[in-house]
């Protein structure tokens, strides 16, 4: 395969992720900014809703003020914005019409429909109410191209570049969410790891999908030790960091063997899936969970920059 196509298919499917992740983070944001402020952190989630997408320094460079609605335009609409959801769903519908005799006819109609739907919705659509059923929308069209991935796509190397772009994006996600979330909302005078406000721990979970499954596996109330390990190590978790790195070695290693190449994302890819069988929420702890955060965001970086360079992308 060429590294062109390999680049495409690999950031199609990183993209189609990314504008999910964003539309659940800006839905966590907009949750508890409709909520009352009783407790201390609050004011500041669309900070840390920004933060957590990477893109703070960009709003503050085009928005004098933190608004809602500033915020909103900024991560839904805002083509300047290289991790809006327009950005992200255009750039994903752009690299999957660069392969189009790759991908099979549901994936590409999946994008396309995609991206001319969320082309005619204007900021001035969302008014008060509309916001979650936009972001409904978008979680749904996410969800109907990874069904029709999963569904219909020959498991050859461009499946396998496919699946490392969405699970590299998701793993990156959930750490950021993890890491912005414990260090904006914790109050000042509160050690990280210490009993925190229910509803600022139900934020977390909510922003990976995993409020309910939470109270399924752990039949407790939220606990700092217990929701950093669920979204951690819990292999069973579909957006923790585990799970996550289980599929990027499953498909590094199906890339090596069928192509001969990965040579050093596929030992990367490896060692960090490892380093999470081996690990121990206390020891994270012990360590410093933004400590052990900020690691595991530069080792999933390096694994995607290996990924580009051992297959050529271009």
């Amino acid at each position: 395969m060429l590294g062109r196509t390999a680049a495409n298919l690999f950031w199609m499917s990183r993209y189609m992720e990314r504008a999910e992740n964003i539309a659940r983070l800006t839905e966590v944001g907009h949750r508890v900014s409709m909520t009352p402020d009783v407790g201390s952190g609050y004011r500041e989630e669309w900070l840390s809703t920004l933060a957590a997408a990477g893109c703070l320094d960009a709003f503050r460079a085009r928005h004098p003020k933190m608004t809602p609605a500033n915020v909103q335009n900024f991560l839904l609409f805002d083509r300047a914005n290289p991790s809006s959801i327009a950005t992200c769903i255009e750039a994903a519908r752009h690299n999957g019409r660069s392969v189009r005799s790759s991908v099979t006819s549901e994936m590409w109609e999946a994008l396309n429909s995609t991206w001319i739907e969320f082309s005619a919705f204007r900021p001035a659509d969302v008014g008060p109410g509309k916001l979650t059923e936009l972001l409904d929308w978008v979680r749904q069209h996410s969800a109907l191209f990874r069904g029709a991935l999963s569904g219909t796509f020959l498991r050859d190397e461009g499946f396998h570049f496919a699946e490392l772009g969405a699970f590299i994006e998701r793993a990156d996600n959930t750490a950021r969410i993890l890491d912005v979330k414990y260090s904006v909302l914790l109050p000042t005078n509160e050690a990280v790891g210490g009993e925190r406000n229910l509803y600022q721990w139900e934020t977390i979970l909510r922003s990976v999908s995993a409020h309910k499954s939470y109270r399924h596996v752990y039949h407790d109330r939220y606990r700092p030790h217990n929701v950093a390990d669920f979204v951690i190590l819990r292999r069973e978790m579909p957006r923790s960091l585990r799970f996550c790195m289980d599929r990027v070695e499953r498909s590094a290693s199906s890339l090596a063997e069928m192509t001969g190449g990965g040579a050093t994302s596929r030992p990367l890819a490896e060692a960090a899936r490892n380093a999470l069988c081996a690990g121990a929420m206390d020891a994270i702890f012990r360590q410093g969970l933004h400590e052990f955060l900020t690691e595991f965001l530069n080792g999933n970086a390096a694994i995607a920059d290996a990924v580009a360079e051992d297959f050529h992308f271009v």
